[in-house]
């Protein structure tokens, strides 16, 4: 882990990572998430040894929600 619970510094030392069926390959904004963890690490996919954010399931699961729902505001 980085220095911080919530942080692995170098993502690349997680295995399980995929990305979206959504993405397409040609967009810049991708992320990737590993399956098979504690926590779920969540990182850029275009920059696969640097950090990953760790979600709590439960947290990771509202966020996702959040995000199908549209209910994300600008600046949060």
């Amino acid at each position: 882990m980085g220095s911080s619970e919530r942080i692995v510094s170098n993502s690349s030392a997680l295995a399980g990572w995929y990305k979206s069926s959504y993405s397409d390959g040609h967009q810049a904004e991708c992320l990737e998430v590993a399956r098979g963890h504690a926590h779920v690490p969540v990182r850029d996919s275009k920059t696969v040894t640097g950090p990953a954010l760790l979600f709590s399931a439960n947290g990771w699961t509202a966020f996702v929600s959040a995000l199908k729902k549209d209910q994300l505001l600008p600046g949060q």
